[in-house]
């Protein structure tokens, strides 16, 4: 809904920032959690707007930035200086307008915008030089098992640079141990500036030959780089169409503007194979900005970020507030994907936030697809978003053929989720040499543990959510909370040993299944529980990718961007598993997630086949998904979307209360419902308070409210008004989302 309330950068005229003078009032906005900017005197030099400062407040030191000039009003000596003006660029313009607008839209106080923004440690550290620890060509004198910690660390980072301390504790050993590794020439000490540029990037380095529809797309993107002008692109295209191609080309337009660009990615496990591919494409690794990367790589790509000195970026959401000089372009890879939504913290939708950075700093966008989000479909059929389409695979690929295999007619045991008609299907690619992939949507080994004798069902100690076996950890895992105990071994209701029993399957036990199936064959299961790292995940989909596997045991995490060449048969497990429940988005998610697994099949020169096992293959999202109809699935979706009032044609927030107290919670839930009288003036409807699906995360009982508009109602002002009324009390908590992706 956001994106489509921008159209261009404002405003008119360019200006350099203001300098204040020495002594000078200015207003700075600090990472505290304050309501309001702070009046400082500037410090001796002076300093400019935007300008990254350590000010004093109470007894500490805390970071803020220039926002203005100060508004004075009470006794000037009582306002204390400015400490220092830190050695980094100054915020500009652009980006003090996307934060604004940012916390505006999503109702998210200032000074968490900008602490988002800030997400570096030692920003406020003078320049210096720095010992760092690499890998060396040596061999230890003997090996123990702290020193083959440290190696497989910095191994797994592929030869990074770290400080002592980062080292020591990721590898969990004391600093002789690294000391030790020095002297014998496994580990090297080097003496480094603490912040380098990156190297620099080839436009012209390594360029593929593309297809005829491929050079057409990517002329498009170029010229629009070029054009220097904000602008948003939708590129849809079928799984294996070489996407990921066409929009590198106007990366490389980009870069040779001499702009900056920025690549979203939505999980961490995807950089690894796409990092190759740019280094392949321009001659050097691009900077790097997720979870994975180390802080004093975070802390280089932060500060080269606002020099200028990193030419591209390839991260994770939150890499849209990086301090960018000049970014020129963004593209958002797998733009539908729900990972894009930060679900805690700032509520935020990258792809949206996407559209308005670009929108202030005259940059291009580019959401890439072969599944897009409806709301970007919508968008791009109302004329808003320019479209380019890539209808064919790259090469001999051809697109897999979907079958349905229909479970009502299939003799299976009670236990048993393969079908003998899957079965025999995988047999085929066993024999030819070829490889399947059996797709289950569910992590762990049983998504519930049940008591036979009195039907108790394990649920977490502080959630009301069942655990999850996951066998091969042989722990009970919560999913919502992350809390981990042993499997028991009698109820823990009724206390008779031995009753315990798993219902239903997960990727686990999908892979026992299997193994007892095909016990000659050779098994790898993918999923995020099973990887310590990123560098071990990567090496597992390489192995499988060279054919080291016969047959693939999935989660979602094989939908995501894979590419297995000897991979023709794709067999999805319970392709309903999506369709059941109230989510307004479950029909449009099932569509995209059943077609992206589909589309790891075929990928090579040898056909593919998708077969969905489904008990309701009559059901209109089935059918679409087997007719391969996309276009008429949206249109059927958008009428229905359209018809119900809801996003994109429609405005939704969510109202997320939380507290130790369950009946605090709702007490305050109903006074906002009854008090909701500028909402209901501008033509809202407030639904609740209820129980949210889960009602207790954590110990903490939640309680939804949701609120729905028109799609032109000044909503934002309405919520500030209605959520304003009341004072938060205890350990009351309230979290608005706008556009929630959940419901959780």
């Amino acid at each position: 809904m956001l994106a489509e309330t921008w159209s261009g950068k404002e405003g008119s005229g360019v200006q350099g920032p203001e300098f204040f003078d020495e002594g000078e009032l200015v207003a700075v906005l600090t990472t505290q959690p304050l309501d309001r900017f702070l009046d400082y005197k500037a410090p001796e030099g002076g300093c400019v707007e935007g300008a990254f400062v350590e000010v004093p407040l109470g007894p500490r030191r805390v970071l803020g930035v220039v926002w203005g000039k100060g508004e004075g009003g009470f006794d000037i000596n009582r306002i204390r200086p400015v400490n220092r003006v830190l050695d980094v660029a100054p915020m500009g313009d652009d980006m003090k307008a996307f934060l604004t607008r940012a916390a505006d839209y999503t109702l998210t106080p200032l000074h968490a915008m900008l602490r988002l923004a800030t997400r570096a440690p030692g920003l406020s550290d003078p320049p210096s030089m720095r010992k760092v620890y690499r890998l060396d060509e040596g061999e230890p004198d003997r090996q123990t098992d702290a020193r083959r910690r440290v190696l497989e660390t910095l191994h797994e980072y592929g030869g990074l640079a770290f400080t002592m301390g980062e080292l020591s504790e990721m590898a969990g050993v004391t600093n002789s141990v690294i000391k030790g590794l020095v002297k014998q020439g496994v580990v090297r000490e080097e003496d480094t500036p603490r912040d380098l540029p990156f190297p620099r990037l080839d436009p012209d380095y390594g360029g593929k030959a593309l297809t005829e529809e491929q050079a057409v797309g990517a002329q498009a993107l170029k010229a629009g780089v070029r054009s220097g002008r904000y602008g948003t692109t939708l590129l849809r295209g079928v799984t294996g169409s070489g996407k990921t191609e066409v929009y590198l080309e106007a990366v490389a337009e980009c870069l040779r503007m001499g702009r900056q660009a920025l690549v979203l990615l939505p999980e961490i496990a995807l950089t690894a194979e796409f990092l190759t591919r740019v280094e392949a494409r321009f001659g050097a690794r691009p900077a790097e900005w997720h979870s994975g990367v180390t802080m004093t790589e975070r802390r280089r790509t932060w500060k080269m970020v606002g020099q200028g000195d990193a030419q591209l970026v390839v991260g994770a959401r939150s890499a849209l507030f990086l301090p960018y000089r000049d970014l020129g372009l963004i593209v958002v890879d797998e733009e539908h994907d729900t990972s894009y939504k930060q679900e805690d913290g700032v509520l935020y939708n990258a792809r949206d936030m996407a559209v308005l950075r670009a929108s202030l700093c005259d940059a291009r966008v580019v959401l890439a697809s072969a599944t897009p989000s409806l709301e970007s479909w919508a968008n791009a059929e109302a004329g808003k978003y320019d479209r380019l389409e890539l209808t064919a695979r790259y090469g001999a690929a051809v697109l897999p053929e979907m079958r349905a295999i229909d479970m009502r007619v299939e003799d299976l045991p009670r236990d048993r989720w393969i079908s003998p008609t899957l079965k025999a299907a995988v047999d085929r690619r066993i024999l030819a040499g070829e490889q399947s992939l059996l797709f289950i949507n569910r992590r762990g080994y049983a998504p519930v543990t049940i008591c036979r004798a009195c039907g108790h069902q394990v649920g977490c100690d502080h959630c009301d959510a069942r655990m999850v076996e996951h066998r091969f950890l042989k722990r009970l895992v919560c999913h919502q909370c992350g809390e981990t105990k042993p499997m028991p071994e009698a109820c823990p209701s009724c206390e008779v040993e031995g009753k315990l029993a798993p219902v239903g399957p997960g990727v686990e036990r999908l892979a026992e299944e299997a193994g007892k199936l095909w016990p000659e064959a050779r098994l790898a299961v993918l999923s995020s529980d099973l990887f310590g790292s990123a560098r071990a995940l990567k090496e597992g989909i390489e192995t499988i990718a060279a054919g080291g596997a016969d047959i693939i045991i999935g989660t979602q995490l094989v939908a995501k961007g894979h590419n297995f060449p000897l991979l023709t048969l794709v067999g999805v497990i319970d392709a309903d598993l999506g369709l059941q429940g109230s989510d307004l988005r479950a029909a449009e998610r099932t569509f995209q997630l059943m077609r992206q697994v589909a589309g790891r099949a075929g990928r090579a020169e040898k056909p593919g086949v998708a077969m969905l096992q489904s008990y309701q293959p009559e059901h209109p999202v089935i059918r679409a998904i087997l007719a391969g109809d996309e276009l008429g699935f949206w249109k059927a979706e958008a009428g229905e979307r359209r018809h119900a009032g809801v996003p994109p044609y429609g405005r939704m927030a969510g109202i997320i209360l939380s507290g130790g107290d369950v009946s605090q919670v709702f007490d305050l839930g109903n006074a906002l419902a009854r008090n909701a009288g500028m909402l209901r003036a501008i033509g809202a409807e407030v639904y609740g308070p209820a129980p949210a699906p889960i009602a207790r995360v954590r110990g903490r009982h939640r309680v939804r409210l949701l609120v729905k508009a028109d799609k032109g109602a000044p909503l934002q002002a309405a919520l500030a008004e209605w959520v304003g009324q009341f004072r938060l009390k205890g350990d009351l908590r309230l979290a608005v989302d706008i556009d929630p992706q959940s419901f959780y």
